[in-house]
C-alpha cells in the first residue's frame, strides 16, 4: 500500500469540517465536457450494477458516442454566466450554512470549517478533503444533500471517501449523514416551500412529488429509496392536510429498457387530462438544489408532455435550494450531528506550539 505523503501536522489544534456534497454537473455544456462527466458518472458500479466487462463495452462503444452530445443540448438550455445551477446552488448552501454557524457559535476557535464537493467532476471529494485536512480539520461530517438514501447516491458518496481514505496513514474522526427523508425540519421545509408557491399562484388540481428514478431491481436487492420516498411524500401530505386523491408520487429520468421505479413521472402526466385534470404543480423533494432534472426535464420537457396531452394549466414548484428555511434545516441537522465534537475545547495556539515541540522532541530522539 502506498499512502499519500501528508503527515499529522501537530501544530495545527483541532478544527471540526463540514462537507456538503452532491452528484456532479459538467464542467461545461459541451459534447467533451459531457463526454468526461459521463464516463465517469456512468463508469460507477453503484450507479449501473452489470457485469464490468459488459457494461464497458456498451459504455465506451455505444453511451459514449451518443448520449454526450444530446446531454450537452439540454444542459445548454440551463447553464447560466456563473455555470451549472447544480455547482451555485450548492456553493450557495455552503456559504450560507458557514455564515449561519458563525452566528450561532459561541467559540470563534470552534467554528466548523464548511466546504462542498461533487460525487463527479469539481470540485471532487478527494481534492476538497485534503484543502480540508491541510487547514485543520481533524474531525469531519460528511452530509450528502440526497434526502433518500440510495446505493446510487449517498453509498457511492461513502465509496468515494473511504477510498480517498485508504490512500491516507492518517484519517480523521468521521461522521456520515445517510439519509434525513423523514427529519421534521425537513418535511417543514419542504411543505412551507410549496405553501408559499400556492400563496403566489394559486393551487392546482393536483400535486406531483417527483423523484429521480432507480431500476426496479435496486428495490428488489434491498435498496430502500423507494420506501423512504413514499415516506416523504406521506408526511409531506400530512403536513399539507392532503387527501390521498389531492397528490401522486412518481419517478422520473429512468435510462434503458429495464423496468424502473413506478409510476412514471412522464406517464402520469401524459394520463392525467384524459383523466379530467387539467392543472397541476410538480415538486422533486429528492433533489436539494435545482439542476438539470429539475429545470429543464420537469419543467420544460414534462410540461410538454402534459400540455400535448390537454393540460392547460402546469407549475414546477422549485427545489429548496438556499432558501432560509433550508438553510436553517441544515443548521439544525449539522448541530444535531456535532453533538459531543462542538463540546471539546479547541487548543490555544500557544498549547498547539507546545505540542509541536514535544513531539518533535520526540521524534528526533526515535531517529535511527
Amino acid at each position: 500500500m502506498r499512502y499519500n505523503n501528508q503527515q499529522f501536522n501537530h501544530r495545527q489544534s483541532a478544527k471540526i469540517g463540514i462537507l456538503l456534497t452532491n452528484l456532479g454537473t459538467p464542467a461545461a455544456p459541451t459534447k467533451k465536457a459531457l463526454r468526461t462527466y459521463l464516463k465517469q458518472f456512468l463508469s460507477d458500479p453503484r450507479v449501473v450494477e452489470v457485469p464490468r466487462l459488459l457494461w464497458w463495452l456498451v459504455l465506451h462503444g455505444v453511451i459514449l458516442n451518443i448520449r454526450p452530445a444530446r446531454s450537452a443540448r439540454a444542459y445548454d438550455t440551463v447553464w447560466t454566466e456563473q455555470g451549472s445551477p447544480l455547482a451555485i446552488h450548492t456553493a450557495d448552501q455552503a456559504e450560507r450554512l458557514a455564515r449561519a454557524l458563525s452566528v450561532t457559535a459561541t467559540d470563534d476557535d470552534n467554528l466548523p470549517v464548511v466546504r462542498w464537493a461533487m460525487r463527479y467532476g469539481q470540485p471532487s471529494i478527494e481534492n476538497t478533503v485534503q484543502k480540508m485536512l491541510d487547514e485543520g480539520v481533524q474531525r469531519l461530517l460528511v452530509l450528502p444533500l440526497y434526502p433518500q438514501y440510495s446505493g446510487a447516491t449517498t453509498g457511492s458518496t461513502f465509496d468515494a471517501l473511504a477510498a480517498d481514505f485508504t490512500q491516507r496513514r492518517w484519517i480523521p474522526e468521521l461522521r456520515f449523514v445517510a439519509s434525513y427523508y423523514q427529519h421534521p425540519a425537513y418535511i417543514s421545509a419542504l411543505a412551507n416551500s410549496i405553501r408559499q408557491y400556492w400563496a403566489e399562484n394559486g393551487r392546482a388540481g393536483k400535486l406531483i412529488l417527483s423523484y429521480h428514478g432507480l431500476p426496479l431491481r435496486y428495490l428488489h436487492k434491498g435498496d430502500p429509496y423507494h420506501c423512504q420516498c413514499l415516506a416523504t411524500s406521506r408526511l409531506v401530505a400530512a403536513e399539507l392536510e392532503l387527501d390521498e386523491q389531492d397528490y401522486i408520487t412518481g419517478f422520473q429520468s429512468r435510462f434503458g429498457r429495464e423496468q424502473w421505479l413506478q409510476p412514471y413521472t412522464d406517464d402520469i402526466l401524459k394520463a392525467l387530462p384524459a383523466k379530467g385534470v387539467k392543472s397541476v404543480q410538480v415538486v422533486c423533494p429528492g433533489f436539494s438544489s435545482d439542476c438539470l432534472e429539475t429545470l429543464e426535464e420537469i419543467g420544460v420537457e414534462n410540461r410538454d408532455y402534459f400540455l400535448e396531452a390537454g393540460g392547460q394549466d402546469y407549475g414546477y414548484i422549485p427545489a429548496l435550494n438556499s432558501s432560509d428555511e433550508h438553510v436553517q434545516f441544515l443548521l439544525q441537522l449539522c448541530h444535531e450531528q456535532l453533538q459531543g465534537w462542538q463540546n471539546l475545547k479547541t487548543e490555544s495556539a500557544a498549547d498547539a506550539e507546545k505540542r509541536d515541540a514535544r513531539a518533535s522532541a520526540c521524534a528526533y530522539n526515535q531517529q535511527p
